[in-house]
């Protein structure tokens, strides 16, 4: 029998053995779900867009969990070879959280902001990427932060510019519950080994033409995060850290609307930090769960989850052709499209005629490509290479969920 799962489930085959809990893994919701207390090292890396998003996707979920559970938890984003000579997208999503939440959040850019190759590498690079190695075994060593993203240290270990072994002995001897996250292409083998969970981002490329949809040749601002890795609303999240950051560095209306299939009942901690969000940020977000408070079960499809996924559908598609929302996330669109519960030729019309300026970002696994990957100028694949819940470590909300 085959299901349709939430971000953190990862294989129908990986928890069989585990009959304290009785189901496969991550057949959860998030209400019903027990918590891992350990800390897990996390890779995200390939040529696939979505890997610095995650990260801060990890960021607002953690830091929605310090709001609503007034919980010690405090994140240290060190960005690699990210120098201030130049912008990158997620900058402004930054501004926005260290301004709203200046004691939950700390930042540190090192290195120049230009490509290089190994060979191109200049001392200047080798002491930007120790300096920021040092600061990073300092906030490990200190046990005062939840959670530590080591944004773009991947291709600073590939370049040489750093010793692998040393850092992999740093990163296995972090404290107990501290969560680390690596990103960047290119991770090394010798960091991969040690990691607990190793998701690849790999990009897919448009095709040229598709005979039974026209697709207009100036399409896009459409991105799908799909597949079995981790990854997928987490990108989402930080795609709607960006616009929202976005929209107050250049103080426009820059609204986002979060659209969440699937995922009814409570328990997820990105929703005390997007209300957060909303009370710094008033008329920014606006964000809506459909769905029931279970699993949605191959052939065990129940009136209300026809009912619930057309009623997101019609607000999602008055959204989106309305182009007051800037940024609008259909999150586990994809799944709910592979249980048949929409059609899918009104979302493909729908994208069809969007506004230019509008960007629609869907996510979630499905065993078969709908019609509407094709119109995407922007599809990562998120493979699963490692995950923690393999080996019977259970999720931890504001990381997980």
């Amino acid at each position: 029998m085959e299901s349709i799962r939430k971000e953190e489930n990862i294989s129908s085959q990986s928890k069989a053995n585990r009959p304290s809990r009785g189901k496969g893994i991550g057949i959860v919701t998030a209400s019903d779900s027990q918590e891992r207390k350990q800390g897990q090292l996390h890779i995200y890396d390939g040529d696939g867009k979505g890997k610095s998003q995650a990260a801060l996707g990890v960021v607002l979920r953690t830091i929605g969990l310090g709001i609503c559970e007034k919980k010690q938890t405090r994140v240290l984003l060190l960005r690699f070879l990210k120098g201030p000579e130049r912008s990158y997208d997620e900058d402004p999503a930054i501004d926005a959280l260290q301004q709203g939440f200046p004691h939950l959040i700390d930042q540190v850019r090192t290195g120049r902001a230009d490509f290089f190759t190994a060979e191109e590498s200049t001392k200047f690079d080798i002491q930007e990427a120790q300096r920021g190695w040092d600061i990073a075994k300092g906030a490990i060593a200190s046990a005062l932060y939840s959670v530590v993203v080591l944004d773009e240290l991947n291709p600073v270990l590939a370049l040489g510019l750093l010793p692998v072994e040393e850092v992999g002995k740093t990163l296995a001897a972090r404290p107990n519950g501290m969560e680390i996250i690596v990103t960047g292409r290119a991770a090394p083998i010798g960091l991969i080994k040690i990691a607990q969970l190793h998701s690849e981002m790999k990009a897919h490329r448009r095709p040229g033409m598709n005979e039974n949809i026209a697709i207009p040749s100036n399409l896009g601002g459409i991105e799908i995060y799909t597949g079995e890795g981790k990854g997928k609303s987490t990108s989402a999240l930080g795609k709607a850290l960006q616009a929202i950051g976005r929209g107050i560095s250049q103080d426009k209306s820059h609204r986002v609307l979060i659209l969440q299939w699937l995922k009814g009942g409570s328990g997820y901690t990105e929703d005390a930090a997007i209300a957060a969000l909303r009370e710094i940020y008033p008329h920014l977000v606006d964000h809506l769960r459909s769905g029931r408070d279970a699993i949605v079960w191959r052939g065990q499809q129940q009136p209300i989850d026809y009912v619930e996924a057309e009623r997101a559908w019609e607000i999602a598609s008055a959204a989106i052709s309305s182009g007051l929302y800037k940024t609008v996330i259909l999150d586990e669109l994809n799944p709910t499209i592979d249980l048949e519960l929409l059609p899918v030729e009104p979302i493909v019309q729908t994208l069809l005629r969007k506004p230019s300026d509008t960007e629609v970002i869907i996510t979630g696994r499905c065993k078969n490509q709908p019609a509407y990957f094709d119109l995407a100028s922007v599809h990562s694949e998120m493979v699963c290479h490692k995950h923690y819940a393999e080996s019977g470590v259970d999720l931890k909300r504001g990381v997980d969920y």
